[in-house]
């Protein structure tokens, strides 16, 4: 599932190709949206909430969207071949005289009203990358189950919006912790949503994700995707954990030399590997 820093980017990049004009065509194909039709509306912006898109037009209305594994925004100056995917992934078709916004394979595509959003996004706790960022509301959100594995809690959207895999794998790791110390045990908690804060807001505007700062490819990152690979810090091999089909987690990456807690969750029915 795209990290916050990549969905920031496709709402800017959704902005810039649709805002300030009418749209010239609107095919929403999915059941339930095939008879709408926002031809002639004013696209007003795109932004992003955690890892959800919305699409504002005048008229107070809304489409939301989110891309979870495998879902696409593109943009396509007038004319340009669509080369997205196939036909039939496509979900959503916004365009106007100059560009079109092509959505594929969008698992979530709903039209709501502007005033009514918090329907979609109002159990989300602070953006990462919103103008209204509250860190200390982050924290406390991270400490009201103190038990909970501090990757679990990073990944849950309802305590700050934006952090995916990867990130909780290198905040784990800069914070010197496994991801599954219980979060109550982190040292200096405040300093993951500190960090979380300042990995995102360097990274959104680029590609290459980089929490090393070092933006050689392969070299970017400390953990995540390096199993077996020398820790950069420390030169332990890195290792990983693959949870089987019941156990109910996500892929994780640590370093066992740089980080202390335990190597598995608890209960965890299969062993990690370098």
């Amino acid at each position: 599932m795209p990290e916050g820093d990549t969905i920031w980017r496709t709402a800017r990049q959704l902005h810039r190709a649709l805002s300030g004009a009418p749209l010239v065509r609107c095919d929403l194909r999915v059941p339930r949206l095939a008879t709408v039709d926002l031809t002639g509306r004013e696209v007003l912006e795109t932004t992003a909430r955690g890892k959800h898109l919305l699409t504002r037009f005048e008229g107070g209305l809304t489409l939301h969207s989110h891309l979870r594994m495998d879902g696409a925004w593109r943009i396509y100056d007038s004319g340009r071949r669509w080369s997205g995917g196939p036909g039939h992934q496509i979900r959503a078709v916004l365009a106007t005289a100059a560009r079109s916004a092509v959505g594929y394979r969008l698992p979530v595509l709903e039209l709501l009203r502007t005033s009514e959003e918090d329907r979609a996004v109002g159990h989300l706790g602070p953006d990462l990358l919103g103008p209204d960022w509250d860190g200390a509301e982050a924290l406390r959100r991270l400490l009201a189950d103190p038990a909970r594995p501090v990757g679990e809690a990073l990944l849950d959207q309802r305590n700050l919006a934006g952090i995916g895999n990867i990130y909780a794998a290198e905040l784990c790791f800069l914070g010197r912790v496994t991801p599954w110390l219980p979060i109550g045990e982190v040292p200096s908690p405040e300093r993951l949503t500190a960090l979380a804060r300042k990995l995102l807001e360097v990274n959104k505007a680029r590609s290459l994700r980089v929490t090393t700062g070092d933006v050689r490819a392969g070299r970017n990152l400390w953990v995540y995707g390096r199993a077996g690979r020398p820790c950069m810090r420390c030169g332990t091999a890195i290792r990983t954990w693959v949870p089987g089909p019941s156990d109910g987690q996500r892929v994780a990456y640590w370093c066992p030399g740089c980080q202390t807690g335990p190597s598995s969750p608890p209960g965890a029915r299969t062993a990690p590997s370098a």
